[in-house]
């Protein structure tokens, strides 16, 4: 199953054209349009929980947690829930810098971003997120990839 959804990331990353990461309108959907992904994921708590589990993957992995050194990495997290509420449809507001600010002279490499999708995934089955919303969630965090590899 992980592998189905990081190549459906994958997919979704080539489909986007590696496009800026633009979040949705802050406007909510219509009632016909059914539940927000922010709502079918939980609300921000299911977040946070998913963000905290993450976060402590990251922390664990030894080709990632470099990354991390001298980084606030409570802060990191608060930010990452503020970004992934935003951009699935929920109240946050993300007012951290842009990924590309965020990770320019990193020299974060393809195989990086792959087992960091892999931990997100992990943590999202974890807690049992459905495989649609996964899909949704890593469609939404796609656009990023250009920003954040190679900078």
């Amino acid at each position: 199953m992980l592998s189905r959804v990081i190549r459906a990331g994958l997919a979704l990353t080539l489909v986007s054209g590696c496009a800026p990461y633009q979040a949705p309108p802050a406007t909510p959907p219509s009632a016909a349009a059914g539940p927000s992904l922010y709502e079918r994921l939980g609300g921000v708590d299911a977040i946070r929980l998913v963000v905290d589990d993450f976060g402590a993957r990251l922390a664990a992995d030894t080709t990632i947690a470099p990354l991390f050194s001298g980084v606030d990495l409570d802060n990191v997290k608060r930010l990452l829930v503020d970004q992934i509420c935003q951009a699935t449809g929920g109240p946050c507001v993300y007012r951290g810098r842009s990924m590309r600010a965020a990770h320019t002279g990193l020299g974060i490499t393809a195989a990086q971003w792959d087992a960091t999708i892999g931990h997100l995934v992990a943590a999202l089955n974890r807690y049992s997120v459905p495989l649609r919303e996964q899909r949704e969630l890593l469609g939404a965090l796609a656009g990023m990839r250009g920003d954040i590899v190679g900078r």
